[in-house]
């Protein structure tokens, strides 16, 4: 791989990354209880989490200028296990067995992609 390949897919990394966090904000903003709907809407946690997701947006857009269009799905798939992980750390989400054979998939199919098996 080259290295401005590298670059290209670490962009997209990073970028469904932040897009996992944004979902977490989205979430811990739908936990709480608000006075009006407008609230709900219009609060930093909610404002801020958009605002990263038009950044995400972006930042992928960027990257398949550089990385391949079969690469890119393969890539957006880490965001599966991140939003796992977040969900068991921050929100003592239950680890099923099914969870875990899902996450084997996806890091299988990485790892065939990545090795070209």
């Amino acid at each position: 791989m080259s290295s401005e390949l590298l670059l290209y897919a670490g962009i997209l990394l990073v970028s469904v990354f932040i897009s996992s966090v944004s979902q977490v904000m989205l979430k811990k903003s739908a936990l709480r209880t608000y006075d009006s709907p407008l609230k709900e809407y219009l609060n930093p946690l909610v404002i801020f989490a958009y605002v990263l997701f038009v950044g995400t947006t972006l930042l992928s857009v960027l990257a398949y200028r550089g990385i391949p269009l079969s690469l890119g799905p393969v890539l957006e798939a880490t965001g599966y296990i991140y939003v796992t992980i977040f969900g068991v750390l921050i929100f003592k989400e239950r680890m099923t067995r099914g969870k875990l054979a899902a996450l084997a998939l996806i890091v299988a199919g990485i790892v065939v992609y990545a090795f070209g098996l």
